[in-house]
């Protein structure tokens, strides 16, 4: 977890939990599960377990009462080594000992999901919390009931769509989702057309569906080319729309050019 995250599109990053499964091509060169295997954490996959993170309460508290004190609104993404929706697995403590039903406060990641959005987001009002998955489609399986009709007005819901295929499925499934929504269209793998209309039987178009768009290259080893030009037709498309644009990288290492340093950020209307 970090305080004053590296990621340009968010304050901090928090995570309930290490490990995740791989769902498509943007998840390749996933640098978490890099990391875990750096360490020598057996994390991902379907038949892993997850890694408890137990520290992570008091950083939401800690960084309340920063925002509070500061009188601002700051940005949590949850989670960086994690997918917040993902179904529920089992957890291993830091040390990889198996956390037993009856033995442990928690003892699989819907217990922590749970705590999060119950416990923790009513009680950070100075928290805007940008939940980041590849699965959409679980979303209103595992909210609060009392979401589905009045969605927390400091959550925006986001999905990962890389490629027109994951837009055209992805952002239709988080359409169904009452609330904040937005796009991090990163690693993004080839061009992508917000301006295409939904297959949902409607008249929408995808980019009318989402709040907020995000977008960026990928980086580090096995990095797979990226066209400033993709990025481009996204910001265009989002200012025709005034859907707010956020630029992130190309590979972190080349220079971005000047017409594609925007980073713009949605109202906060906390």
């Amino acid at each position: 977890m970090a305080e004053n995250s590296k990621i340009e599109w968010t304050n901090h990053t928090a995570n309930l939990w290490w490990g995740c499964t791989e769902v498509h091509a943007g998840c390749l060169n996933c640098y978490a599960e890099t990391l875990s295997k750096r360490y020598g954490k057996d994390l991902w996959g379907t038949d892993k377990p997850r890694r408890m993170i137990k520290d992570v309460w008091s950083k939401f508290t800690k960084f309340q009462k920063e925002a509070e004190k500061q009188k601002t609104i700051h940005r949590v993404f949850v989670g960086s080594m994690m997918d917040i929706f993902e179904k529920s697995m089992s957890l291993v403590d830091s040390y990889g000992k198996p956390l037993l039903e009856g033995e442990n406060e928690f003892w699989n990641t819907g217990q922590l999901r749970d705590k999060f959005f119950n416990e923790v987001v009513p009680n950070s009002p100075n928290l805007m919390f940008l939940l980041l998955t590849k699965r959409p489609s679980n979303i209103n399986k595992y909210i609060p009931e009392s979401w589905k009709k009045n969605p927390p007005k400091n959550v925006m819901f986001g999905t990962s769509p890389v490629d027109q295929e994951t837009a055209n499925k992805l952002i239709v499934q988080l359409s169904k989702v009452n609330g904040l929504k937005f796009l991090s269209v990163e690693p993004q793998l080839e061009k992508v057309d917000l301006m295409v209309k939904a297959n949902d039987g409607t008249d929408r178009i995808l980019l009318d569906l989402v709040d907020w768009v995000i977008c960026g290259g990928e980086s580090g080893h096995g990095k797979r080319p990226f066209n400033t030009d993709w990025g481009r037709l996204l910001r265009d498309d989002c200012k025709k729309k005034s859907v707010p644009f956020f630029f992130k990288q190309i590979d972190k290492i080349k220079a971005i050019p000047e017409d594609l340093m925007i980073r713009e950020f949605p109202e906060n209307n906390l």
